[in-house]
């Protein structure tokens, strides 16, 4: 019998909810896969309860390196890949400067499915994302595909905790990035948004891409 790979979940945030939710959508994408597989997630021990600037993205980078390598005091062998679960990857080249698995970043995998179709945009919640997503994409080559990011005022977290309003707030905010930009397809990007993309996928005319699904996809065609 094949061993089962174990994936190392990181929330670089300090909410419990969000992990919660990360190890629910990403046990259950597991399963619909028959992928051979289990996911353990970990909360960052320090930090901000929601990544929204820049000030709490580096600090996220460092509680990501601390999660690490708080895992690995804990657990007797090292994982078999480890995905950072946040869509803004802070930490990534960290990470895989100390890590002797694979990692990988939400907002890497869904750019790199997206770009696959052509030129994409990104849908996210928290204003002050734009930019920093334009500069992650330009570090990670991707800066040609990226169209733009659409960001709406309520942050990740607080449309997990609201999924009724936040599917009417991220339906608009589709329609405004498909009028404005005309995409090959969008990315609904943020732990907090996992399982709404294909929610909204019924009622929009491009291909829709979780980036929480898209992490598990890249990461275990990695390792399996």
């Amino acid at each position: 019998m094949t061993p089962m790979k174990r994936l190392l979940v990181i929330n670089p945030n300090t909410s419990e909810s969000v992990s919660a939710l990360l190890q629910q959508h990403i046990a259950q994408a597991l399963i619909d896969r028959a992928a051979a597989a289990v996911a353990h997630t970990v909360t960052a021990r320090f930090g901000a309860p929601y990544i929204a600037d820049e000030v709490s993205y580096q600090v996220a980078g460092h509680a990501a390196l601390d999660a690490w390598g708080a895992e690995q005091k804990r657990a007797a062998n090292p994982p078999d890949g480890v995905l950072i679960g946040c869509f803004g990857d802070p930490g990534l080249w960290a990470l895989r400067e100390c890590s002797p698995v694979p990692v990988i970043g939400l907002a890497e995998a869904a750019f790199t499915e997206a770009a696959r179709l052509g030129r994409f945009a990104v849908v996210t919640g928290g204003e002050r994302w734009g930019p920093m997503l334009q500069r992650l994409a330009l570090q990670l080559g991707f800066a040609p595909q990226l169209a733009g990011v659409w960001t709406v005022a309520p942050s990740g977290a607080e449309m997990a905790a609201d999924p009724d309003a936040a599917l009417r707030v991220l339906a608009q905010a589709c329609q405004a990035a498909q009028a404005r930009w005309a995409p090959d397809a969008l990315i609904i990007g943020g732990a907090g948004l996992a399982g709404m993309a294909a929610q909204l996928q019924p009622d929009c005319g491009l291909p829709l891409i979780d980036s929480v699904q898209a992490g598990v996809r890249q990461l275990v065609g990695q390792i399996l």
